[in-house]
């Protein structure tokens, strides 16, 4: 019988994704204590697994977290769990596919052992679909990014309360906007899930690597620019290096490549995408043999 409904594998099962239950004495879920990582699909083919993966792997070992299976293991049952439910997506939809690993079960009497979910999530298309036309709105917040002393911010973890802190404040002000969280020295960080960059007279310029999560996407559109002769930057960037910019964008696994129109309501170059982002956002499209702002403009 064909189900229509999608499916999820925990601790070595598939089961119904509304069967797929943790228990609440799970560490992950009391306490945070738990690595994820997510890819996307372009036209139902999943991108970068291999890097993902990686980055996964890093994070599990910087948490101490054992998953109890190797990388070849975790990237057959990804594919498997996207195959099963590639047939339920839409012709212009796309899947979120993630990966998460917790520390285990509390009060088992026993040594905590890792639980392992692998599961796929529909891409958010329609609600971010105007800010491929209209560019993001960034605003900062008055919560600032945990420093690298406190926690590293090149692990992907559960623990997402800072940014989320400073997008609950941002979304007060301006339901349609993104935050993007400063250091602690003032410069820019990152937001929720995209790193940022500007263009100043054709020059990229992204966060130090020790203050950001290093993103997939980031790391493609940089491999992209060194493809198209553009040079890259990385250096601490400032309130005043932001408004003064010539363009402005995001990177992340669902947006890829977004353009930034407004950073705390200061208007960004023309307001519009710009020649550099273009290039960038077209690059990427041919990267992954697919119009992904086309993909997003369908859904306006």
């Amino acid at each position: 019988m064909t189900t229509k409904e999608r499916v999820a594998w925990i601790n070595g099962k598939t089961v119904p994704e509304s069967q797929a239950t943790i228990s609440i004495n799970d560490v992950g879920f009391l306490y945070g204590d738990a690595v994820f990582d997510t890819t996307r699909t372009f036209n139902k083919r999943i991108f970068k697994l291999k890097e993902h993966l990686d980055r996964f792997y890093d994070s599990l070992k910087y948490m101490r977290i054992d998953p109890g299976m190797t990388k070849d293991e975790m990237a057959k049952v990804t594919m498997d769990i996207l195959n099963a439910n590639i047939p339920l997506l839409g012709p212009n939809d796309d899947y979120w596919v993630s990966q998460r690993v917790s520390r285990g079960v509390r009060g088992t009497g026993q040594a905590l052992k890792a639980t392992v979910v692998i599961e796929c999530h529909p891409l958010p298309l329609k609600e971010r679909a105007k800010s491929f036309r209209d560019g993001l709105q960034v605003i900062i917040p008055s919560v600032r990014r945990t420093p690298p002393e406190s926690m590293s911010p090149r692990a992907k973890v559960h623990n997402y309360i800072n940014m989320i802190q400073g997008d609950l404040e941002v979304k007060s002000q301006n339901p349609d906007a993104l935050a993007i969280l400063l250091d602690m020295n003032g410069n820019i960080a990152e937001g929720l899930g995209s790193n940022f960059f500007i263009v100043k007279d054709g020059v990229l310029v992204t966060p130090r690597d020790q203050f950001v999560l290093g993103g997939i996407s980031r790391e493609t559109a940089i491999e992209l620019a060194h493809e198209l002769n553009l040079e890259v930057v990385k250096q601490d960037i400032d309130l005043f290096d932001a408004y003064t910019a010539d363009e402005a964008f995001v990177t992340s696994t669902s947006y890829c490549i977004c353009p930034v129109s407004t950073f705390n309501g200061m208007k960004i170059g023309s307001g519009k995408t710009g020649p550099v982002t273009d290039r960038l956002q077209k690059a990427y499209s041919g990267l992954v043999n697919m119009d992904f702002v086309a993909q997003y403009q369908a859904h306006l």
